[in-house]
Parts: structure tokens; C-alpha cells; sequence
């Protein structure tokens, strides 16, 4: 499927959902992303840009449920979304280059770039790019955008890509030529499956040709015990995680 070998350290993980975010830790906040270090885990993180082109940790295009504030989160700039605290909490909204401080390689990044239709992502991927130039941590990024992978492996080959898929109502693949036209444009390392659609035979089959599978979101004993016998790495939450 791919020439490209995904590095040894992406299956050798299992990743915290947005953190290891629960009741009082508000997900993709940097407080998750200590306790997920401190429990030996991976991170996967979302990436907004925000108005004034910096990469923001934070998953929703709108403010609302996860700060209470009214507006796009990409009609902000950093400096004023990070004004704003998360509902419940003290944290506030960090940029990509605070989480790449708070976790200094300790343990690997699942970055996911964030896309919709009309969406310059091209333009994110530039800015992502610009701040792991430097970042000698473990790192992947992914993306239900084909696309994102595709620049990554133009643009900066170094870095692992992913791409980001499912099945249900959500998102662009529903359908099979869908999904094989995003994997064709893609050619991604991985793919990050949603554990709603496994097993697949089709992901078998991707997977026995030596295409590395991850699946999210892991949230149950039944979910996790399903992603074990059917993929390569878990992105878990709550009772998903061992």
C-alpha cells in the first residue's frame, strides 16, 4: 500500500484520547496531558488554527462547549483564546508549542489536523510543520483530510502521517469508493480506524499487507477487547483505558 515504513514506536503505545481528561480535566488541556505522562502514556491531541496562524490544541471549530464562549474558534486570536478557561477548570486553551514543552518527549504525540470542506488545511499543515521542525520527541500527525497526509509526505517526508476514518453518518467516507479514493489521495503510514466499524475485511486486509492500524475512541471493556484482537495500537478513554 504504501513504500513508506510507519516507525516502530507508533504500535508500541497505547494513547490517551485528548489527554487523560475525566470529570475535572478538561480534555486536550495541558493538566491531561501531564496525567497521561505520568501514567506512561501516549498523547493524541486535536489542532485548530487560530486567527492569527498559530496551532492551537483544541478540538470543536466552535467555542461553546468547551469554554462558554460564543464565536469560531478560528475567528480568535492565540493571545485571546487563551483568555478563555475551559468550563469548570482553571485551564485554558494551549498552544501547540506549551504541549510539545510540557511533554518533552516523553512520550509520543498523535497530532490530529482538524478539516472541513472549504478549509484552507494546507495552510494549518504549513504551521504544524513549522513548529515540529525543531521538536526531537516522538511525533505523528493524522487527519480525516486526506489531504494532510499527502502534504506531509511532499512537504515534510520525516514525519510520520495518518489518516483518520469512519464509517457512520459523520465525516466523507461512507461509502467503500470513498474510502479507497481518501486512502488512494493519502497514501498515508497508518490508519486510525473508528472501533464502531470493526472488523472490517477490508481493514484486515490492509492490515496483513503491513499498513499499521490504530483505532479510537476506546471507551469500554468491550470496545478495547474488540481493538485488541483487530488492530495494532488503542486511543482510549475512561474505561477503554488498561
Amino acid at each position: 500500500m504504501t513504500k513508506r515504513h510507519a516507525p516502530s514506536w507508533l504500535t508500541e503505545w497505547e494513547y490517551a484520547h485528548r489527554g487523560l481528561h475525566g470529570a475535572n480535566v478538561p480534555e486536550n488541556s495541558l493538566q491531561g496531558a501531564r496525567l497521561a505522562v505520568e501514567a506512561g502514556l501516549g498523547i493524541e491531541c486535536d489542532i485548530q488554527r487560530s486567527l492569527d496562524d498559530r496551532p492551537m490544541v483544541f478540538h470543536d471549530w466552535d467555542l461553546k462547549r468547551l469554554t462558554g464562549a460564543e464565536g469560531e474558534t478560528d475567528g480568535r486570536t492565540a493571545a485571546e483564546l487563551q483568555q478563555l478557561h475551559y468550563l469548570g477548570s482553571e485551564e485554558r486553551p494551549a498552544t501547540l508549542d506549551q504541549l510539545l514543552d510540557a511533554v518533552a518527549g516523553r512520550v509520543p504525540l498523535l497530532i490530529e489536523i482538524k478539516s472541513k470542506r472549504g478549509y484552507n488545511v494546507a495552510r494549518t499543515c504549513e504551521v504544524v510543520a513549522d513548529h515540529l521542525r525543531d521538536y526531537s520527541g516522538h511525533h505523528a500527525v493524522m487527519s480525516f483530510d486526506p489531504r494532510v497526509a499527502r502534504w506531509f509526505r511532499h512537504h515534510s517526508p520525516q514525519t510520520c502521517a495518518g489518516l483518520v476514518m469512519r464509517e457512520d453518518e459523520h465525516g466523507y467516507t461512507q461509502q467503500a469508493w470513498q474510502r479507497r479514493l481518501a486512502l488512494w489521495i493519502a497514501k498515508p503510514d497508518f490508519l486510525a480506524y473508528h472501533i464502531a466499524a470493526l472488523p472490517s475485511r477490508w481493514v484486515a486486509g490492509l492490515r496483513q499487507r503491513g499498513l499499521p492500524i490504530l483505532t479510537w475512541t476506546v471507551n469500554s471493556p468491550e470496545t478495547r477487547a474488540r481493538a485488541l484482537a483487530n488492530t495494532d495500537a488503542l486511543i482510549a478513554e475512561g474505561d477503554g483505558l488498561a
